[in-house]
């Protein structure tokens, strides 16, 4: 966090220290460039990059609840909100051609008035600007799409925008549970063999028996393991988990 001499107002500060090969450069620069044009509640705002003395600076929005990477959040309202706010931002990119292809949890950010925004599109991609057909192996292995690790499960086809909708799914979920979905040992730091075979091979987490119709029903839709089946960011707003009053849990079953 930083702080401007002359209003007192606060930002974040993003420093890329060291000499920067061309590819990384251009990463920056991609990462810039879409912050730069995107202006939506949930997208954290960029306000301009800088270098100097070899360093790069990057001038964003803070966010002074940081990043819900390791939050747990039970109550099916609030978890809801979070829903919303980050599906109205990952439509707006949609609907700007933008896939951000690394959702997750440690990429969006909450504030004190828990206003949820995406951030990190050091691996976006504007489609609309390239011949790249977005196929390249770039995010976080634990939170891709079965398709996008083995590209035998979809003839070899990648749709972003899909693969945005597997990792904010399983995001929700995490969220809910408290933990990793596919399992605690296979998180982070965990076998990624393991890992990449239990996201294309097992059947899709599930939450637990507690949660509520809606809910369940908005987790089942995100993680389709057949991308076509996946509906978009915008069709997933109008579900009735985001979209309505929200709905009670379910009491769990006897033990």
């Amino acid at each position: 966090m930083v702080r401007h001499r002359g209003t007192g107002k606060e930002y974040a500060l993003k420093v890329l220290y060291g000499n920067h090969d061309d590819a990384v450069r251009r990463q920056i620069a991609r990462e810039i460039a879409i912050l730069r044009t995107a202006e939506h509640p949930a997208v954290v705002r960029c306000h301009g990059m800088y270098e100097r003395g070899g360093e790069l600076q990057i001038l964003l929005e803070y966010m002074e609840g940081g990043s819900l990477d390791g939050r747990r959040i039970a109550d099916e309202r609030f978890l809801a909100d979070v829903a919303r706010q980050v599906l109205s931002g990952i439509a707006y990119l949609h609907r700007r051609h933008i896939v951000h292809r690394d959702i997750k949890p440690s990429n969006l950010l909450i504030d004190s008035a828990r206003r949820v925004k995406i951030a990190d599109f050091g691996v976006g991609r504007i489609l609309n600007q390239t011949m790249d057909p977005c196929n390249s192996s770039v995010g976080t292995i634990a939170y891709m799409s079965p398709e996008r690790i083995n590209t035998d499960l979809n003839d070899g086809a990648y749709d972003g925008y899909a693969g945005d909708i597997w990792s904010f799914g399983l995001s929700i979920l995490e969220f809910y549970m408290g933990k990793f979905p596919f399992g605690e040992n296979l998180g982070k730091q965990g076998d990624w063999a393991a890992l990449m075979c239990a996201i294309c091979y097992s059947d899709p987490p599930e939450p637990p028996a507690a949660v509520s119709p809606e809910f369940r029903s908005f987790v089942g839709c995100c993680l389709q393991k057949n991308p076509a089946k996946r509906p978009s960011a915008a069709q997933l707003m109008q579900h009735p988990f985001v979209a309505g009053p929200q709905p009670q849990p379910l009491a769990a079953p006897p033990s």
